[in-house]
């Protein structure tokens, strides 16, 4: 049943849409030098993002929050999460023959940290994000917008 309903397929489309544009967006601040812009990047792209396609979570990791909290259904997840790889997928693929070969386009661990310590800060960005979700699905899509995105760019200039 859920399967033949528009509102579904137009969700899967908002994710794949949502996830396209924030990983294209990302990885595109990602050529230039420094940290920060990425991370403001991030923040200015899920913030218009909520507040254009009404909140999509462009994360397989806050859907995974979303399924465990029984906020989405079984099949709105799995289908959500291929979404989000297959955006994910095809932004890095155009991220890649866009820019240059000597691009800085992947995720270090700083030379000062370790693996622990990069998925512990992750972890925390990721709980942050998921924190601010379910705190901002009550309010309308501009204060959602507002603060998914500052949770987004908070989380990522942290780590």
């Amino acid at each position: 049943q859920e399967l033949r309903s528009g509102r579904f397929w137009r969700g899967v489309l908002a994710e794949l849409l949502a996830t396209l544009i924030f990983v294209g967006v990302v990885l595109g601040a990602s050529a230039s030098p420094g940290h920060l812009a990425p991370a403001l990047a991030g923040g200015l792209a899920a913030g218009g993002l909520v507040c254009t396609l009404g909140g999509p979570q462009a994360n397989p990791a806050l859907t995974l929050a979303l399924l465990c909290t029984r906020k989405l259904s079984a099949l709105r997840g799995a289908v959500g999460v291929l979404a989000q790889c297959t955006g994910a997928t095809l932004a890095s693929a155009a991220a890649r023959a866009a820019l240059q070969d000597d691009a800085g386009l992947v995720t270090r661990v700083s030379a000062v940290g370790t693996a622990g310590t990069a998925l512990a800060w992750e972890t925390f960005a990721t709980f942050q994000l998921a924190l601010a979700a379910f705190a901002a699905s009550e309010h309308a899509a501009p204060q959602a917008g507002l603060a998914l995105g500052s949770a987004v760019a908070a989380g990522a200039l942290a780590a």
